[in-house]
């Protein structure tokens, strides 16, 4: 008996603040739709008669990222005021990006529109959801229509596969990925790097690497549960842009964004080197992230 209640609250610990975030998610949506529904809106997702409920969904999560990681946001203003690009690490649970999103609408009112991988589009109940919050498919001609109607875009390129397989050492997993290095050349945009400390000590994935990843090569289906919701600190930082250089090749951009960041997108090795070992302890901690919640100094 006693092994099974310490089993089952084991499991309830580990695995019900990942559940109760997908909760919350379609709670979002429901609340949508009740709005839709009342002002008889057929109007596009993204335009500005949403935005009194953009402002309530944001509020919601951003009362969420207070109470639950003490979320900070730092350097929103190296963001452009017009079209770019944002490159940020994927977290197991990419939360700390939602928190993002709500608090640059708070902030700024400005969205950012997200790239997102095909299996969400795929998700049930979701589609107004993702069309309000400007959840856009990652093809090039999305990105520049996007880019040329001035909205910042971001995009992870180590998506789902980083998501799943990266860990506490905080690996970038990018392959051969260039593509949001050619639009942003295309589109004459700059590139913002982004990233968020202490990501996987919130959340993490099972270490068995072997069977989970032969399944998403398989399927490329998130299919393994993530595991955590710990309130631990949460903070997210974005560098420095990274001009639109004319002269400058596909190959070479994606090493500048790269460039000496075994870690995240900033734009030198020094700088980056110099965040990793001021915010970052890696591999990553989660007890030390954990008593960050009571370091009061602004970092």
């Amino acid at each position: 008996v006693i092994i099974g209640s310490l089993t089952i609250s084991a499991i309830l610990v580990f695995f019900i603040v990942p559940l109760t975030i997908v909760f919350f998610i379609y709670l979002s949506n429901i609340l949508l739709l009740i709005y839709q529904r009342n002002n008889e809106l057929k109007a596009d997702p993204l335009s500005d008669v949403w935005d009194s409920v953009r402002k309530t969904i944001a509020s919601f999560w951003d009362i969420y990222a207070r109470v639950w990681h003490g979320y900070e946001l730092h350097g929103v203003e190296n963001l452009p005021e017009g079209p770019g690009i944002l490159v940020y690490y994927h977290g197991a649970i990419p939360i700390d990006y939602l928190y993002f999103l709500s608090r640059l609408f708070l902030w700024k009112k400005r969205l950012c529109l997200s790239v997102a991988d095909n299996f969400v589009f795929r998700l049930p109940g979701l589609r107004l959801l993702l069309g309000v919050t400007g959840v856009i498919p990652g093809t090039r001609e999305e990105c520049l229509d996007a880019l040329k109607n001035g909205y910042l875009v971001s995009i992870s390129p180590g998506g789902v596969r980083e998501a799943l397989f990266s860990d506490e050492s905080y690996q970038l997993m990018w392959g051969n990925r260039k593509g949001f290095a050619q639009v942003a050349l295309e589109a004459k945009v700059p590139i913002i790097p982004m990233y968020t400390q202490n990501v996987r000590e919130g959340y993490r994935m099972f270490k068995e690497r072997r069977f989970f990843r032969q399944l998403y090569e398989s399927t490329r289906l998130p299919l393994t549960p993530p595991y955590g919701g710990l309130p631990v600190k949460f903070r997210t930082y974005i560098g420095k842009p990274i001009p639109y250089d004319p002269n400058i090749t596909t190959e070479e951009l994606v090493e500048k964004v790269c460039k000496g960041k075994f870690l995240f997108s900033f734009q030198t090795k020094t700088a980056v080197q110099a965040l990793i070992s001021k915010h970052q302890t890696i591999p990553g901690n989660i007890w030390k992230a954990l008593l960050e919640r009571f370091d009061k100094r602004r970092k």
